[in-house]
This record gives structure tokens, C-alpha cells and sequence, in this order.
């Protein structure tokens, strides 16, 4: 695997972290993978199986390494990031792998920046007001940061793994389900006394509330695949990718396992990363 170089990039109230690994990519397009607020951490494993691409993953603003004040995590601003990150690089196009929060990064770019992306593959992007039970989803979001800002990170997190989890369409029963304990999770019953998850504690609201520019979209010269995950169709992010894939006329690519199908290891959460990467390497291939 080739060398993993690091570079910080001092921006308005901080700085950008960004990592690099260079490769003979034989003509090949740079490999973009980001995620929101997923840092370069989450996307090691990934990472290793395009030896032949060179890869550049970032830390979002306020996230990671990055340390930001007063960071902003609107889909609009990451975009201008990476925006700004693939210029450092050598300029577009590039091709993006966008999970999460990151998928709606990756669309924003598209919308603001279409000379900048060659292939974009959005995997799960968690827009909420595509969904036909939006109103729904909304409110258990915001029992999310509520759990979090009482109880702390593993009231949030458990509150949000029993969201996240939930198959099909989000009704008034399932907002009325008591808050779960997080011991059932594995995940910490004590109160650590932070409240500065970003995930949790409801400042990164703009990236599920973003508005997709259908139009701007499908006017760029990119290709755009809106992609899900076999195990996680049915959960909120796949059920949005799959309505986002709707809107914007084309069919929907599945990938194996589940939203996080591309983390390694061996614990409750790994996935099938040597199988996703192989999809993404065809996906990119295809058209």
C-alpha cells in the first residue's frame, strides 16, 4: 500500500485535515472518499483495496482533526471544501465515493461544482424530506439530541442506533417507544459530561434537512449513482437513497451489506468491505 501523506490546510477558524495516498493511477481519475461526520479514520479499510488509485479522504470541519471554530456543517460549506481540497490536488475531475452525510456532500458538490466530479456514488444519503414519513423521522431525530443533551453520548447513541435501525416506515407508534437503555447497545450508561458529538447533539441538522437540486444534478456532466446497501434498503438512509435515486430518474445500485458495509473487523457493525470495494470498483467502471 502506497505511503499515507497528511497535510493540514489552515482555513477561517482552524484548519483542514486531508490525507493523501499517491499512486501510479495509470490515467485514473483521483479517488475521493468522504463522509459527514465521519473523518479519513472510517474509511481506512476501503482505502486498501484501490492500491491503483490515488486516495484522498478528509476530516470535515469540526470533526477529527479538524479543528474549526464555530465550524459550520452545511452540505453547501463541505462542499466548498472539498471543493477547494480537490483543487489542492490537482483539479477535477475526480471521482467521489460519498457515504452519509458525506453522499449529501458529494451531492451538493455536484450541484455547486459539476466540472469538478467525473463519477459521484451517494451511498445512503440521509435526506429526510424526500421520505413520505418525513415528519416522523424529523421528531425522532430530535429526540435524539434531546436524549443526548440529558443524558450524554450513550443515551444519544442509543437512541440513535434504535432509529437508525428500524425497518420501514417511521410511524407515531414508534416515537411513543420508551428511550432504550444503552447498556443493550454495549455503550456507556454513565454520563461523561460532553455535549459536542456532532452526530448527536443536532448541529449537523442542515445535512439531513438539505434540499437536492434535481435540477442542477442531473444537468451536470457527471455520473451520478445513488446507492444503498442490501441489509439497510429499508432503513431510513436506504429508503432516502432509493427515493432520491426516484427524483432523479435513475435506478437504484445496491452495494453488499449494510450503511456502513465497507467498515472491517469483527464486531456487531463490520461489514463486507473486500465485497463493497469490488462493487464500487464496478460501479465506478461501468458507463
Amino acid at each position: 500500500m502506497p505511503e499515507t501523506v497528511t497535510h493540514a490546510l489552515e482555513i477561517p477558524g482552524g484548519v483542514l485535515v486531508y490525507d493523501v495516498i499517491a499512486a501510479d493511477a495509470d490515467g485514473q481519475r483521483p479517488l475521493f472518499l468522504i463522509g459527514h461526520p465521519m473523518g479519513t479514520s472510517g474509511f481506512l479499510e476501503l482505502a486498501s483495496h484501490f492500491p491503483d488509485r490515488t486516495v484522498v479522504s478528509y476530516d470535515p470541519r469540526g470533526c477529527d482533526r479538524s479543528k474549526v471554530v464555530d465550524a459550520e456543517h452545511s452540505p453547501r460549506q463541505n462542499a466548498e471544501d472539498v471543493h477547494q481540497l480537490i483543487g489542492l490536488v490537482g483539479g477535477g475531475p475526480v471521482d467521489v465515493f460519498g457515504s452519509s452525510g458525506g453522499a449529501v456532500t458529494g451531492l451538493a458538490l455536484v450541484a455547486q461544482y459539476p466540472d469538478d466530479v467525473g463519477v459521484l456514488v451517494a451511498h445512503e444519503p440521509p435526506i429526510l424530506g424526500v421520505l413520505p414519513d418525513a415528519d416522523n423521522v424529523r421528531a425522532a431525530f430530535r429526540k435524539v439530541a434531546e436524549a443526548y443533551h440529558r443524558g450524554g453520548f450513550g443515551a444519544g447513541m442509543a437512541q440513535f442506533v434504535a432509529l437508525t435501525s428500524t425497518e420501514g416506515e417511521f410511524t407515531s407508534a414508534h416515537l411513543d417507544q420508551p428511550a432504550p437503555n444503552p447498556a443493550m447497545f454495549g455503550l456507556p450508561t454513565q454520563d461523561d459530561g460532553g455535549r459536542d458529538d456532532v452526530l448527536l447533539s443536532g448541529v449537523s441538522d442542515p445535512v439531513i434537512e438539505y434540499q437536492l437540486d434535481a435540477v442542477a444534478v442531473n444537468a451536470a456532466p457527471s455520473r451520478v449513482v445513488v446507492a444503498a446497501g442490501a441489509e439497510s434498503r429499508n432503513q431510513i438512509p436506504g429508503r432516502a437513497a432509493a427515493e432520491l435515486a426516484r427524483l432523479l430518474g435513475t435506478d437504484l445500485a445496491m452495494f453488499p451489506s449494510h450503511h456502513g458495509g465497507f467498515n472491517g473487523g469483527d464486531g456487531p457493525y463490520a461489514g463486507k468491505p473486500a465485497e463493497f470495494a469490488a462493487r464500487l470498483r464496478e460501479v465506478l467502471a461501468a458507463g
